[in-house]
């Protein structure tokens, strides 16, 4: 597994044999950033054949992919693009380099990867940008600043295709920052990132910058998702997010999926399973919060919580957990506390 997020910003080693398919990919002349595009707003880069390939096998169902950040998850590509039924996959960002081209190539299946990095409205709205997303046979949303998916993109052509992609069943996936845009509401990260502690003591303060209104992946609707969820002890901000969502009057009833790092769940039709070496957290909402205000710490009790660990499935549509899959408890936020009906206390 590699995080290829964190290896362009901190230079974290490749595994060999990814080394030797990039070296490969770039010596064989695979990876290319076109000189015709030099100009442009946007960069794209493309590894295997550019010109357009259609898939050989339409998908069959709405599928999706949500990754928690952190390193990769090997096992969660493969699915995507079996999904995919061959063709072009393309990845999309709005900052960083064509790390997973070379690395998603390596693992066949497909006619070729491209990465357009898409930094400006201008670029959002580029006809070679959106005729490239349009004609995806896969797409992911790489990580980065969920706030520049939603300055940059929301209300665009980008906007468009994607949604064309998701009427047309063709699998989206997404980390970290792109997972965090795939649910019917999204935390946007306006004014930065918001911590737990402070998303329970003041559910309306600057950093609390939710989003509606710009894509819903298959499964998601009324659902809030968020990445890291072990490691940055973010449960107590998805609790914030659910409470904002049914105060505000957004929807009477919110769920929410909080991933851990190196985990995905992959989503086929309504039926999700996990990949990877985390927990899957399945939020929802009971009534309306207690004290939801803005200055006041929050109260909202008895949120119901499924975290899918091992194998077996969640079914998305029903919201619960089969095959012994899940473990449930509740959570309340208490004055701004968070308390759990789990053995001896554990959020997670």
């Amino acid at each position: 597994m590699q995080d290829r997020t964190r290896s362009i910003e901190q230079g974290s080693a490749w595994r060999p044999w990814r080394r030797l398919a990039e070296a490969f990919a770039v010596v064989a002349g695979l990876a290319v950033l076109s000189p015709a595009h030099a100009d442009k707003p946007y960069q794209y880069y493309v590894v295997g054949n550019p010109a357009d390939a259609s898939s050989s096998q339409p998908p069959r169902e709405p599928s999706a992919l949500l990754m928690g950040g952190g390193p990769d998850v090997d096992a969660a590509f493969p699915w995507m693009i079996a999904r995919a039924g061959g063709g072009d996959f393309v990845v999309i960002r709005a900052t960083g380099t064509d790390a997973y081209n070379p690395y998603i190539y390596a693992m066949g299946g497909v006619d070729s990867v491209e990465t357009l990095i898409i930094p400006s409205r201008g670029a959002a709205n580029d006809p070679f940008v959106i005729d490239r997303i349009s004609k995806a046979e896969a797409l992911f949303i790489a990580g980065g600043d969920q706030a520049d998916y939603i300055n940059f993109w929301k209300g665009t052509g980008v906007e468009q295709a994607i949604n064309g992609l998701i009427a047309r069943n063709v699998p989206i996936g997404g980390t970290s920052a792109g997972l965090a845009v795939l649910g019917q509401f999204d935390f946007a990260a306006l004014n930065g990132t918001v911590y737990s502690d402070d998303a329970l003591s003041n559910p309306y303060n600057k950093r609390m910058t939710i989003d509606r209104g710009f894509i819903t992946a298959p499964g998601l609707d009324f659902v809030i998702t968020d990445a890291h969820l072990d490691t940055r002890d973010r449960m107590g901000r998805l609790v914030g997010f659910l409470a904002r969502i049914v105060q505000d009057g957004w929807s009477g009833m919110a769920r929410g999926v909080g991933v851990d790092v190196e985990t995905a769940l992959a989503v086929a039709g309504t039926s999700a399973t996990r990949f990877g070496t985390g927990s899957v957290y399945f939020l929802q909402t009971n009534g309306l919060p207690q004290v939801c205000q803005p200055r006041l710490p929050l109260t909202y009790r008895n949120i119901g919580v499924q975290r899918l660990s091992g194998s077996g499935r969640f079914d998305l549509q029903n919201w619960r957990g089969y095959d012994g899959a899940t473990t449930n408890y509740n959570l309340s936020a208490e004055s701004g506390t968070l308390y759990s009906t789990q053995t001896g206390g554990a959020i997670y």
